[in-house]
């Protein structure tokens, strides 16, 4: 009896040995069961995806730690949107089909102007718009051009220098014809004589003028005074004149505090530094000057 109970506390000995060995397969199963739980996390709410293992409850065990994925590849991540910028959307195709299909406003332009195909850079010139010239345009403007329509065909100028009403002197060219006063033309060049008789025969409601005198570029006779302080008139001669450029010689015209050059032409009107007085600003009269 004595050998039989050694034998039985032997086997009782053993039965630990047997649970070393079972013990970490147990363990390698759960661990396998938690790593299955966190790669089937749901990566929108970090949350796990219930599981059917029976050996871990991860909702309930609150030892077992379960942290969001934050090593997932970018690449699987949705790329963010961006909104089209406002010219994107102005220059589309669409945009652009629908702009000039819908345009229905016929304007004249005030000035020679140049022909772009975009509104900004980079934009290829195409050639120039006469002064006086009627064109339709679509009502869009963009980077300080609008937008006109040119033998069906998307096209832009520089803004501000298209409207609605016509133009004085609509029609008029140059002339050498002898105008009324003919001492105005006393001590002017050759130039400013062309000035002045065209002046003379476009706008004939103009009757005072200033001619030759010793201060500034009337001293050299290359400059012309042209006395109005009606807007609207004195801009449609500043006009004419700057329509009339190249074939006049123009040096400048300056208009209500403003300039402009042929050699800078494309910047438009530019703002003069106050000098002080209506007439020194050029309020009341247009000034020009030929080479």
């Amino acid at each position: 009896m004595a050998q039989h109970s050694h034998k039985r506390e032997t086997n009782a000995r053993r039965t630990p040995r047997a649970g070393l060995v079972v013990g970490p397969l147990a363990f390698l199963a759960t661990a396998s069961v938690v790593t299955i739980g966190v790669l089937a996390t749901d990566p929108a709410v970090g949350r796990v995806i219930a599981t059917s293992s029976p050996h871990v409850d991860l909702a309930g065990d609150r030892s077992v730690s379960v942290s969001r994925s934050n090593n997932r590849p970018a690449a699987s991540r949705p790329a963010a949107k961006t909104l089209p910028t406002r010219a994107e959307t102005t220059l589309s195709r669409t945009s652009t089909l629908r702009a000039i299909k819908n345009a229905d406003t016929l304007l004249w332009t005030t000035a020679p102007l140049n022909i772009w195909t975009a509104p900004g850079d980079p934009a290829k010139k195409l050639g120039e718009l006469d002064a006086a010239k009627k064109v339709l345009v679509t009502g869009r403007t963009l980077f300080g051009r609008e937008e006109v329509v040119l033998n069906g065909k998307s096209r832009w100028v520089t803004r501000g220098y298209l409207t609605d009403q016509k133009p004085l002197g609509l029609g008029a060219g140059l002339s050498d014809v002898p105008c009324p006063d003919g001492s105005v033309e006393n001590g002017l060049t050759s130039n400013a004589v062309l000035v002045y008789r065209s002046v003379c025969n476009a706008f004939p409601q103009i009757t005072s003028y200033g001619g030759w005198d010793a201060h500034g570029e009337h001293a050299s006779g290359r400059a012309l005074d042209i006395m109005t302080s009606d807007v609207a008139l004195g801009t449609a001669i500043a006009d004419f004149l700057r329509g009339h450029a190249a074939e006049l010689h123009l040096y400048d015209v300056i208009w209500r505090q403003h300039i402009w050059t042929p050699v800078r032409s494309g910047e438009g009107w530019r703002l003069m530094p106050s000098r002080g007085s209506t007439t020194a600003n050029h309020y009341d009269h247009v000034h020009v000057s030929t080479y």
